[in-house]
């Protein structure tokens, strides 16, 4: 039992360095102008991570959840910074959606009584996040830090080794997460090589 909490404090340690290692280099390019992150999607994933984590932690979620949490407060940070260091701030109609969504989880939580239904609706939420910056990822595939988002598919990995507590309601979500960095790189890339074919 002792090697087993020992290795989900590693993995969990593992998780939280990942997590500096992306955003701070993540954080310079976007100060440094040359990342350009949407500031919707990182409002919504801000939102949505730290519903996740309260519900994570009432749920037993332990290590795996504490990153789970110091992320959504990085995400908030750079939801600010992209806002005033000329992040993309396009805004349609879709992306107040997913916001709406987003805040919808908290009251459906309340409702049913279960933060499984909350952790549901914030996992898809998280992804159709990435809505506006698949859009802005298309058209601008430089503009985006495809390797902030390979550690990100990394990391979450490793916040699910580092759960106390399997459930539905602790694995979803940084499981859900984890695939869709990678599919957002693979995106990233194909669309960069398509860029550069047509140069």
């Amino acid at each position: 039992m002792l090697d087993l909490l020992l290795s989900k404090e590693v993995f969990g340690a593992i998780a939280r360095g990942l997590t500096f290692l992306a955003f701070v280099p993540y954080i310079q390019s976007i100060r440094a102008g040359e990342t350009r992150p949407h500031v919707f999607s990182w409002l919504i994933w801000g939102v949505g991570t730290v519903i996740v984590f309260v519900a994570q932690m009432i749920e037993g979620g332990g290590y795996g959840a504490w990153v789970i949490g110091i992320s959504g407060c990085i995400t908030f940070g750079i939801a600010v910074l992209a806002w005033f260091k000329s992040g993309d701030t396009s805004i349609v109609k879709m992306d107040w959606v997913f916001l709406v969504l987003a805040m919808s989880a908290l009251p459906l939580w309340f409702a049913t009584n279960t933060a499984l239904s909350a952790v549901i609706v914030l996992t898809i939420v998280d992804l159709l996040g990435f809505g506006p910056s698949v859009r802005k990822a298309v058209d601008y595939p430089r503009e985006e830090n495809a390797t902030f988002f390979v550690i990100g598919a990394v990391r979450n990995a490793f916040v699910v080794l580092a759960l106390q507590n399997y459930s539905w309601t602790t694995m979803l979500f940084p499981a859900a997460v984890g695939i869709a960095c990678l599919l957002f790189v693979i995106l990233i890339l194909l669309c960069r090589r398509k860029l550069a074919a047509h140069v």
